[in-house]
């Protein structure tokens, strides 16, 4: 167990809920996907989409452009570059961001709180925006359950839209509770402010190298925070071109 203000007990029957990016593993679904692009011939096609964005990057940060709904829309547009694919494709493409982005970012320390949550009885779900078939492949690592953005599929092929809106903010809780029922949530885990609706649904909170809004928040109830270091950020990741 890490280090915490308060650490309450797993019993049999608790639902654990964690972030994905951000809190479970420093790597990213979207840089993922774009790396798959650049490698499998679509680095042209990326560059156009990504440079309109990455301009608009300094306005974010300054707060002029609000950065959630700004980080939903390039998730839902992502998916339009991989609009076509057959559903074996779109499975081959998750495991490709999964082995090469996801799981070599891994944060070890959390994952195996998470598995002695489920080694405890607990129903471990990771719940995140990331595409459902990116979120499956790495919750079925760790032996938990998921909630994820659904996309779109047609006769065996993803039209290149999402079947409903990102999975962030209040809809965590929304869709988490579809899945759980009535069962409450003893430990939530997440990054940023935009998981503060997960957090405060949870008996324990946990702030994994949160941001400035969430440390804040975190400071204030007296929830538990982890650094970089207590998390075990150190990527796993190798380095090479994009």
């Amino acid at each position: 167990m890490l280090p915490g203000v308060t650490d309450l007990p797993i019993r049999p029957g608790d639902v654990v809920a964690a972030d994905l990016e951000g809190t479970l593993t420093d790597g990213e679904t979207w840089r993922g996907v774009g790396r798959w692009l650049a490698t499998h011939g679509r680095s042209r096609s990326y560059r156009l989409f990504l440079a309109p964005r990455l301009a608009a990057m300094p306005l974010v940060r300054a707060g002029l452009i609000p950065r959630q709904p700004f980080r939903d829309r390039w998730i839902r547009d992502l998916a339009g570059q991989l609009a076509g694919r057959s559903t074996a494709e779109l499975d081959e493409i998750a495991a490709w961001v999964v082995d090469e982005e996801l799981w070599p970012g891994r944060r070890e320390p959390l994952l195996e709180e998470l598995v002695e949550a489920r080694v405890a009885g607990a129903r471990v779900v990771v719940v995140s925006g990331t595409y459902d078939p990116v979120l499956r492949l790495f919750a079925e690592r760790i032996g938990a359950e998921y909630v994820g953005t659904p996309l779109e599929v047609a006769d065996g092929t993803f039209t290149g839209r999402l079947a409903g809106p990102v999975n962030t903010g209040p809809r965590k809780i929304d869709r988490l509770a579809r899945l759980i029922g009535t069962a409450s949530v003893a430990r939530a885990y997440g990054d940023s402010i935009a998981d503060a609706p997960l957090l405060r649904a949870a008996a324990q909170a946990v702030a994994v190298t949160p941001d400035a809004a969430l440390l804040r928040m975190a400071r204030s109830r007296r929830w538990r925070i982890l650094d970089a270091a207590a998390a075990g950020a150190v990527s796993k990741r190798p380095v090479r071109g994009a």
